[in-house]
């Protein structure tokens, strides 16, 4: 029988260091075509239904997110199926879930494109899908200072004092935008803004930029100038970047750069492409929060459940 899993269940079973290696295992395979995923599919009423399906066929598992965003609040659940046999596996809340796997993308492109002695991490943005953020990229580079930007003073202030605690580095608010930027080695935007809040001048030479908080075609969180700017530009699937990465859309539309430079971050962590080539290199990832990341986290939360007797049976 299937089990359902709430999303207490899912904050229990799932910690930042399983999920990275989770994430990264997935993006490999998806590298080395032993994965599968499809862009997320929106139908529209008084709100959104979005769905999205992938396969870690390596791993054994498919399955799919299904969520509703109306005035009333966003629904997540995620389903899990065993690809060999199509037994279906969970129903999962999917709130929690998303948050860490989001959060996880991110650290694997750290890993494999910031340098290696980055030290400071600039934030914009500092709502709950942020706290993921700051934690994977903690996990991946030795970290020492993190500066973090929101419009609202007391959220910003709220949020450096909550994620200083949790990470054990000091987290400092900081007045504008531009402030959180220029020193960084690392930023990560994570924004629900429509039009740009990092802006490519900004960036110190040998920058990376994660960019994760908007995925649709009209909007984005960074100008075209941050794109013109980096020698190495990867997205965690080029082909859904086509249907809704506006970071990226954009600026090819107005000729700054060509889908051609835009890879694929599996075939990084595969070893079948480069990233960085040299430290002054700015380099930047084009988060959209695909399916086969919930697989993967998906699929890893079951397995501790199972093992560990957790969740309700369903009767099918």
């Amino acid at each position: 029988m299937p089990i359902f899993l709430r999303e207490h269940d899912v904050e229990n079973l799932l910690t930042m260091p399983a999920a990275l290696t989770r994430v990264e295992e997935a993006l490999r395979d998806f590298g080395l075509g032993n994965a599968q995923n499809r862009p997320r599919q929106r139908v529209r009423a008084s709100g959104v239904l979005q769905v999205m399906t992938a396969s870690w066929t390596a791993r054994g598992y498919m399955g799919f997110k299904a969520y509703t965003a109306f005035r009333s609040g966003t629904r997540f659940y995620f389903h899990l199926f065993d690809s060999n046999t199509g037994e279906y596996l969970a129903i999962m809340e999917g709130d929690r879930l998303g948050q860490m796997r989001t959060g996880a993308a991110s650290g694997v492109a750290a890993k494999y494109l910031a340098r290696p002695d980055a030290k400071i991490l600039g934030m914009l943005g500092c709502g709950w899908q942020a706290e993921s953020q700051l934690e994977a990229v903690c996990a991946v580079r030795p970290i020492e200072r993190v500066f973090c930007y929101s419009r609202e003073e007391l959220h910003r202030n709220a949020f450096a004092e909550k994620m200083s605690e949790r990470v054990g580095i000091p987290v400092r608010a900081v007045a504008n935008a531009e402030e959180a930027v220029r020193e960084a080695d690392i930023v990560n935007a994570i924004t629900t803004a429509s039009s740009p809040v990092l802006h490519g001048e900004w960036l110190k030479t040998g920058a990376h930029v994660n960019a994760a908080g908007v995925n649709w075609a009209q909007r984005r969180e960074v100008d075209s100038e941050t794109l013109r700017r980096a020698d190495a530009i990867f997205a965690d699937s080029v082909e859904q970047a086509h249907w809704e990465a506006g970071d990226l859309l954009i600026p090819i539309l107005e000729g700054v750069i060509g889908w051609q430079q835009v890879q694929e971050l599996g075939l990084l962590v595969a070893g079948r492409t480069q990233g960085r080539t040299h430290a002054d290199a700015i380099t930047f990832f084009k988060s959209q929060g695909i399916a086969l990341e919930d697989v993967a986290v998906g699929s890893l939360v079951y397995e501790r459940a199972r093992a560990e007797g957790i969740g309700t049976a369903l009767p099918f």
